[in-house]
């Protein structure tokens, strides 16, 4: 590791990996990038990203919620959890046609990969039929499909790529040490399961976290630590800044400064530079000027219309009037 002490800072952490163009972080590592003078971890991070991307376009995604509320599990941010009293009304599977018909105006509007989310501990084997439909629906318009249904069992994954699935979401949401005080119905080792059975079944993998759990930098740097280590790394790396919702756990937790969330999406690029870091949930709540730092950081993927599962999303004419002033360009 070598600390450089010129007037730009920049760490740097190889080591032998089954990939050679793969560098293996340690959690101290990834917490001394965190630790860098500001400028000096955005001016890398925007280094790397140059190196890797087109530094003046972004991914457009849309996110639908297929299925809502009545999830069987704990996660506390979460407002379809069946164990929080939301006020969130379930909704049951939605038809596949309804969803083909969403995705079709997500495209017009200019979205390349459209996501489709279901509260469940996972998907059972009698709702893969419609959901296969989605996605082959989805698929056959041109664009990227992408699903987030929850834990998978066997044989699940192959039958969701065959359909035409080409991402599987299941994020890790904080460090292994502050997991189990934010979710005690499945483990760290199950999502990780589930991320192999995704990879393996030939899927791409998309992966991320929350900030603003009540975590520590130390637990940020675990998180990245963790994806950065994953073999293969995630295709895509959802950051998301919690948003707060009535009668879940977290709910007036304390919010992480505007600084350290930034932070997040520089170390993240930096460490997973050919990835597409997304910035996610909590957007609503950002100034622009926020969001431009978290493009300047790296991140070049966003969530893209106006709502999020059940949670509000800027607009797409704000948006758009946003990439205006930044010239920024849908990939």
């Amino acid at each position: 590791m070598n600390c450089s002490s010129s007037a730009t800072q920049t760490i740097e952490f190889k080591r032998a990996s089954p990939h050679p163009e793969q560098a293996l972080w340690s959690e101290a590592a990834v917490a001394e990038l965190f630790a860098l003078p500001f400028n000096d971890l955005l001016f890398q991070a925007q280094t790397v990203h140059r190196q890797n991307f087109d530094a003046n376009r972004v991914q457009l995604s849309t996110l639908l919620s297929v299925k809502t509320g009545g999830c069987s599990e704990d996660c506390g941010y979460c407002s379809q959890s069946a164990r929080h009293d939301t006020g969130l009304e379930t909704e049951k599977l939605m038809d596949a046609d309804e969803v083909i018909a969403k995705a079709a105006i997500a495209k017009e509007n200019g979205s390349s990969r459209f996501c489709m989310g279901a509260a469940w501990r996972g998907p059972k084997n009698k709702d893969l039929a419609e959901v296969k439909k989605m996605i082959a629906g989805v698929k056959a318009l041109g664009l990227e499909t992408c699903a987030t249904f929850g834990m998978l069992k066997d044989g699940q994954a192959e039958q969701l790529r065959d359909a035409g699935l080409d991402y599987y979401n299941h994020n890790l949401d904080t460090s292994e040490a502050k997991y189990g005080e934010i979710v005690t119905t499945h483990s760290y080792a199950d999502r990780l399961d589930t991320l192999g059975k995704a990879r393996k079944a030939g899927l791409n993998v998309c992966s991320g976290g929350i900030v603003g759990l009540g975590e520590t930098r130390l637990d940020r740097a675990g998180l990245v630590a963790q994806l950065a280590n994953l073999d293969p790394q995630p295709d895509s790396v959802p950051i998301n800044n919690l948003v707060q919702i009535d009668g879940t756990p977290l709910d007036g937790s304390a919010p992480v400064d505007w600084t350290e969330f930034v932070r997040t999406i520089a170390v993240a690029r930096i460490t997973m530079p050919k990835a597409y870091v997304r910035l996610s949930a909590g957007r609503q709540q950002m100034p622009e000027a926020m969001q431009a730092l978290c493009f300047l950081a790296g991140a070049n993927s966003i969530f893209y219309g106006d709502k999020l599962l059940t949670t509000g999303n800027p607009d797409v004419e704000g948006d758009r009037a946003l990439f205006r002033k930044l010239n920024l360009q849908p990939l």
